[in-house]
């Protein structure tokens, strides 16, 4: 099968030897997977971590959003059956998806939007996650509640940011607040349905006074963490929660025990990687955004489409998402 794999580490994406098209054997299903023909793919900010980062002794495939077609089933599965449409993140103590077939856990899998594409459902799973898992596994968030209180997110035009601020919005009664810093991504942040959006290259406190709220309850920091942690800080009111998902090279917890600040950290990758007695909640919550998205209550978050999965385009996609300007997810279909 074609599949597409970095060699190297740490090369820059300009390289064509940053990512290679090469044929790999097909992948063998075990008993609880999927055998999955992948569709479409999109891309997200730990792939390119990952190959900037992750030595390698072989060639290693990324990819960590798909939508494809079940074409076989592990013995033990009981969830799927062959012929089914899917969407999942996988698992990043295994192989990625960026190959024409992928196995994965039936576990973390969900049954693709009926109403989407293959293009417009790959660019939802992983942000949708990691989205849900901060508000309702992590935050601790109550569906239907949150009502008097007030959400702060920080980066909120991102893949993760696009769907957290409709599902805070939907699921919660937060007052929902996103950070953007140009025309472009302030306006994508109030059409996902931000109350507010205010601009996080300049100082939080006044454009949050300006709009009557003094103190935030919760802040979800999805960017640039360590440059704006101060900030941060300075605006969550006593008792509040800070949650992030980004890798600041250090982050030190000593200044959140003034106000009593609570600390939580969201990799959505830790249910599958730890095989958790838990892990078959992000098969639950993805059919839960398959069905919102059906009934029209979620919208994708796919931003751009870079046509066919192959090594050129893969590294546009990249390097669009380290330069920190990508709106929505990047996706890319069929190879």
């Amino acid at each position: 099968m074609k599949a597409l794999v970095y060699t190297q580490h740490g090369l820059p994406i300009a390289d064509p030897r940053s990512l290679q098209e090469t044929e790999l054997p097909m992948p063998l299903a075990g008993p609880h997977d999927l055998l999955v023909e992948v569709r479409a793919v999109s891309v997200n900010p730990v792939d390119t971590k990952i190959r900037n980062g992750a030595p390698v002794t072989e060639p290693r495939v990324l990819g960590w959003d798909a939508s494809g077609i079940v074409r076989g089933v592990g013995s033990s599965v009981t969830l799927f059956k062959e012929g089914d449409e899917v969407f999942y993140a996988g698992s990043l103590v295994r192989p990625g998806s960026n190959s024409e077939f992928h196995t994965v856990d039936e576990r973390i899998v969900g049954r693709k939007p009926a109403t989407l594409d293959f293009a417009q459902s790959a660019a939802l799973p992983l942000t949708s996650i990691t989205a849900w898992e901060l508000l309702f596994d992590r935050l601790k968030v109550a569906e239907g509640g949150g009502e008097g209180k007030s959400l702060l997110v920080i980066g909120a035009a991102g893949g993760v940011g696009s769907i957290l601020v409709q599902l805070a919005r939907k699921l919660t009664g937060l007052t929902v607040i996103g950070t953007a810093s140009r025309e472009e991504t302030r306006n994508w942040v109030q059409e996902l349905g931000a109350h507010h959006v205010v601009d996080h290259a300049q100082p939080l406190r006044p454009q949050l006074e300006a709009l009557g709220i003094p103190a935030v309850d919760i802040v979800i920091s999805l960017t640039h963490t360590d440059k704006h942690y101060a900030a941060i800080i300075d605006v969550l009111a006593p008792q509040g929660q800070f949650a992030l998902i980004d890798d600041p090279a250090t982050l030190d917890a000593v200044p959140l025990k003034r106000k009593s600040i609570s600390l939580h950290w969201e990799l959505m990758f830790t249910r599958p990687m730890f095989e958790t007695p838990d892990m078959i909640a992000q098969h639950a919550l993805l059919n839960r955004v398959s069905q919102m998205i059906d009934e029209g209550s979620l919208r994708t978050t796919l931003g751009q489409h870079f046509g066919r999965i192959n090594a050129e385009n893969l590294r546009r996609a990249h390097a669009l998402i380290e330069s920190g300007r990508a709106v929505g997810k990047i996706v890319l279909e069929n190879f």
